[in-house]
């Protein structure tokens, strides 16, 4: 069977125990039509880069997929129906990703900043190297 990456945004306002409800339903039809839901990462209430239906934020899920095309389009379709899902996309891919994506390895890296160097400040200059032992 080909392999499918889907990412779906879930409106602001629902909880998160309504997203994983939601993400199980989408699974289920996955299921229910002869494929299956190898991996499934929640990445949370983010941002969005411009409003949709007057959202935003919206809760981010992954789903990588391998099912038969039919499946696939059924479960888009269910989230066409939905009302509480603002956009999806899926993608077919040449294998699944082992291990957590891109976007759950970037998660913590913003903590590791040196925080300690301090910042130059509007028209400083780095100190430029002295000209000492060059001989001319």
């Amino acid at each position: 069977m080909p392999f499918y990456e889907t990412v779906f945004i879930a409106r602001q306002d629902i909880s998160a125990a309504q997203m994983d409800t939601l993400a199980n339903i989408f699974a289920a039809v996955i299921t229910d039509n002869g494929g299956q839901v190898p991996k499934r990462e929640y990445w949370g209430l983010r941002n969005l880069s411009f409003r949709i239906k007057k959202n935003r934020k919206g809760h981010y899920t992954l789903f990588n997929l391998d099912a038969p095309p039919a499946a696939v389009a059924e479960m888009e379709r269910t989230m066409r129906i939905n009302e509480d899902v603002l956009r999806y996309m899926t993608v077919r891919v040449e294998a699944l990703e082992e291990g957590p994506s891109v976007v759950m390895q970037n998660r913590g890296r913003g903590d590791e900043r040196d925080r300690d160097r301090p910042r130059r400040g509007f028209g400083e200059r780095d100190a430029l190297p002295s000209n000492e032992g060059v001989v001319a």
